[in-house]
């Protein structure tokens, strides 16, 4: 696999927010289709809910959300479509937040490591190899066998650095 530019969340202005959007979505659809499970509506509006922003979105944000659009959203039914976004490989949940983020590369398994601005709350998946062989390496070295790997790394991002 290889590495993914970080750098996606942090382009600011130059970022076409609509065609990363609509590029994830669309990947979403194709790898539900290929996994013979429904993207249902609600799953899809949530999905485009945790892709609004490049920032980690809480469960109770994205049912804020809901529940000004649909009558009867409640917590169960955002935790489900989380739950089978997740399944998929489609949203990543940031432990230290408890919130998701999009993944740009739902087609690959993958632990992710993450860039997360404490500042504006901006969030860059990276998908490095190279930490990820060095993490199994290490892990094999002390007997352990590597299960699910998340890292998650804070900082300041471009902007926030820059003011």
């Amino acid at each position: 696999m290889a590495q993914t530019a970080p750098a996606t969340a942090f382009l600011g202005h130059s970022h076409n927010h609509t065609q990363c959007l609509d590029t994830a979505l669309d990947r979403a659809a194709a790898v539900c289709t290929d996994n013979g499970v429904r993207l249902t509506a609600l799953r899809r509006r949530v999905l485009e809910l945790v892709w609004g922003g490049h920032r980690p979105l809480g469960a109770y944000d994205i049912l804020a959300s809901l529940k000004a659009e649909r009558l009867g959203a409640a917590p169960p039914t955002v935790y489900r479509a989380l739950d089978f976004l997740r399944q998929q490989g489609l949203v990543h949940r940031i432990e230290s937040l408890n919130a998701y983020v999009g993944c740009p590369d739902p087609d690959t398994a993958h632990g992710g490591q993450f860039l997360i601005c404490r500042v504006c709350g901006l969030a860059a998946e990276l998908n490095d190899d190279t930490v990820d062989q060095a993490i199994r390496k290490c892990a094999a070295a002390a007997g352990f066998k590597v299960g699910r790997k998340i890292i998650e790394i804070e900082g300041l991002c471009p902007h926030c650095l820059n003011s």
